[in-house]
């Protein structure tokens, strides 16, 4: 991968790699679930720890192939386990909780030692290859590309290193593994011939779609597996009724939720535990990170973070909803508007270039364009509470902490430093001066002296 981060952890759709591997095994109920950490241990450890506080973790000092990786894991549940044993890698994001389920329920049904989950492929080049017993069809061997033959090479059935075993056989045969291969290591793969010349059976699952074992080792493959997710999700979302205008521009996360009727224009990426409700629309190019967005409420050019946004609210072109933005119903944030920590009540507008900030603000109110809350003395944030029924001008500040009451007005320009009492006109601005003349005094022979004395016939005058 070329990064810092370790693989398993780079994230896709709002998810590690390892984080979408655990989801999927997660479906199967396991009655244990282990991750063998090797590499980077330490970062993997502290993920595992946050997603999944009930994983166990083993730890493989050496990375002596994926046999002695099972093998490791194995030893933290004791040794051998009753029961089934399902293998899967970390950094094959794109795989199901349905195809573990129907590899199970193979493995069961058809009475295996060892059933391989494998799938047929464009390109097997760097997979182990599917051999299969002529007459039978029997899975008789896992052969690794680099130790193939060309007949072998030319075989597209792979195997995708996802497993379900016998517990009791498999940890029997981990113990009979070799490392004389191409790689000096103890391959799991080898159980499968183990098991099979002791007599007992291999199986495969045939994955439904090839694309669910990809391994990601690269940021293309990354990019690829993005892709296939987000159409994955967003093909889920428009058959329970969401209208996605541009699939190809739109981005969203696993764990985003929707209801019906929800239009989603344009370059909009919905992030986190984002839901939408009934009716509403977003985008287009709206990023929504943990933001609820209320039933019939428009949000459009905006960015929201850890936002909640009223029914039938509207919202931009070009916002930004901060954290702890609350949005009443039929409330509007407007162009170039940002808020923080605010409260509008139910129909309350700000619709033009303005800061809220640590503020409420009651119902049926309007901000006055261009309008600050001054919440913040250098060290310290400060609350400002505005009434229901306001009309604030434009161009207002208001220092916090201040209080304007409910059914007030404040003109326009003025610094609002001492609470406003109810029904009051608040007006805190110097008195306008007016010097007549002086543009001809000052600056004659100018464009502007020249307009004024066409206008006036006169561009001189007195103070």
């Amino acid at each position: 991968m070329k990064s810092a981060t370790p693989k398993v952890l780079h994230e896709l759709c709002g998810r590690s790699l390892v984080g979408h591997v655990l989801a999927a095994a997660g479906e199967l109920d396991p009655e244990n679930l282990v991750a063998v950490v090797g590499h980077a241990r330490e970062k993997v450890t502290a993920h595992l720890a946050e997603i999944a506080p009930d994983l166990r973790t083993a730890v493989q000092e050496q990375q002596n192939g994926t046999g002695h990786a099972v093998r490791v894991g194995l030893e933290v549940l004791g040794g051998a386990v009753d029961g089934t044993v399902v293998v899967v890698c970390g950094d094959t994001p794109l795989l199901t909780g349905e195809t573990l389920r129907a590899l199970a329920a193979t493995h069961s049904a058809d009475g295996n030692a060892v059933t391989v989950l494998t799938a047929e492929v464009p390109d097997a080049t760097g997979y182990g290859r599917i051999v299969r017993d002529g007459a039978s069809g029997a899975v008789t061997a896992i052969v690794e590309h680099k130790d193939a033959s060309e007949s072998q090479r030319a075989v597209r059935e792979i195997n995708s290193g996802v497993f379900a075993f016998d517990g009791r056989l498999l940890a029997e045969a981990l113990g009979k593994v070799r490392t004389d291969n191409s790689q000096g290591e103890e391959y799991l793969t080898d159980v499968l011939g183990i098991l099979r010349e002791a007599g007992h059976r291999v199986g495969a699952s045939v994955a439904g779609d090839h694309r669910e074992i990809a391994g990601i080792n690269n940021r293309v493959q990354l990019a690829e597996a993005r892709r296939i997710l987000n159409d994955r999700l967003l093909t889920r979302a428009m058959l329970a009724g969401v209208t996605v205008v541009d699939p190809a521009t739109t981005w969203v996360d696993v764990s985003v939720t929707f209801e019906q009727d929800v239009v989603l224009h344009p370059g909009t990426q919905l992030h986190g535990a984002t839901h939408l409700a009934e009716g509403c629309e977003v985008g287009p190019n709206s990023r929504l990170t943990d933001t609820r967005v209320g039933a019939g409420a428009r949000v459009d050019n905006t960015v929201a973070v850890k936002a909640d946004v009223g029914p039938e609210a509207g919202v931009g072109p070009y916002a930004y909803l901060r954290p702890g933005s609350r949005l009443g119903r039929k409330s509007k944030v407007g162009t170039y508007v940002e808020t923080k920590n605010a409260s509008l009540g139910e129909g309350t507008k700000v619709p033009h270039l303005s800061y809220v900030g640590d503020a409420t603000i009651g119902e049926y109110t309007n901000i006055g364009a261009a309008s600050v809350f001054v919440n913040y003395d250098g060290q310290d944030k400060h609350h400002t509470t505005v009434g229901s029924h306001c009309r604030t001008g434009s161009d207002n500040m208001f220092v916090a902490p201040v209080t304007v009451g409910d059914g007030s007005y404040t003109a326009a320009g003025s610094v609002i430093t001492k609470d406003v009492p109810p029904g009051s006109l608040a007006v805190a601005r110097g008195q306008q001066r007016n010097i007549e003349g002086w543009v001809a005094r000052k600056r004659p022979g100018s464009a502007a002296a020249k307009a004024a004395e066409a206008v006036s016939g006169d561009a001189g005058g007195e103070d």
